[in-house]
């Protein structure tokens, strides 16, 4: 039933003049429009180049395909210089005035090569690369090979050190089924920056491995790929690493985490 919906959802390539027209109105001034509104929006969304939107995806929103959608803001395929990028859009009814301080961030994360490039801002657009791929509970329903997977998880563990270093707080990975996407390439990406800080203290590689190895339905799918893990011993490294962030003793965790 939930596939026959999204296939008959409104999909497709929309000129910036057509999203003046509802659903897609409503959409880029989730969620609801108003003439005004949408003409600012529009106006924005020429200023920093966007020629086109395309509605795919498996979400949906007032019957038309999307990205995603959260508290912040809904996410769809938008069309810059020829090329495909994912478009943000601040919510109406958002609780922050602006994508400024993600923007901010994801700068940040860039800067340690972590997460999708971005490509630029305004007051209601995020405009960043669009990763085309899974995210990680169900790329892993598909991938079984332990070296794939052993792969993937150490590389994730790599840029949660990375933000560590870099003193930026991802914010949500303890929790991360919608934060971790992999490409068609097998390279992941951390995604959603929008609770991120550079002023609380950087807690990625901890908060990571509690999703990937202790307490979440991603945990117990890892360990029946790559066999039960010593959560005593994984709990021992992360609070020697957390105590003293060096490479040494997060080389402690990977070797916990047997990845």
């Amino acid at each position: 039933m939930k596939e026959t919906a999204f296939f008959n959802c409104l999909q497709g390539q929309k000129a910036l003049e057509e999203l003046t027209e509802e659903p897609y109105a409503s959409i880029i001034c989730y969620p609801r429009s108003s003439k005004p509104e949408i003409e600012k929006r529009l106006q924005e969304l020429r200023k920093i180049g966007i020629t086109a939107v395309e509605f795919a995806g498996d979400k949906q929103v007032f019957n038309a395909a999307i990205l995603g959608k959260g508290y912040v803001g809904v996410v769809v395929l938008a069309y810059r210089k020829g090329e495909r990028a994912a478009l943000k859009i601040r919510r109406i009814d958002a609780d922050r005035s602006g994508m400024q301080h993600e923007a901010e961030m994801l700068r940040k994360a860039n800067r340690v090569n972590v997460g999708p490039r971005l490509f630029c801002t305004s007051d209601n657009f995020l405009l960043t690369e669009f990763v085309d791929g899974m995210l990680l509970p169900k790329w892993l329903d598909i991938h079984m090979r332990k070296v794939e997977v052993r792969k993937i998880l150490r590389r994730i563990l790599e840029q949660c050190w990375r933000l560590d270093n870099a003193n930026l707080d991802h914010g949500e990975l303890s929790h991360a089924p919608k934060h971790v996407i992999i490409d068609e390439g097998g390279l992941p990406f951390l995604v959603d920056f929008e609770t991120a800080s550079a002023k609380r203290h950087p807690s990625n590689v901890t908060s990571i491995c509690q999703f990937l190895f202790i307490g979440s339905e991603t945990a117990k799918k890892i360990a029946e790929l790559l066999g039960k893990k010593d959560k005593k011993l994984i709990v021992e490294a992360l609070r020697r690493y957390k105590n003293t962030r060096t490479r040494e003793n997060f080389a402690r965790v990977l070797k916990a985490c047997s990845v």
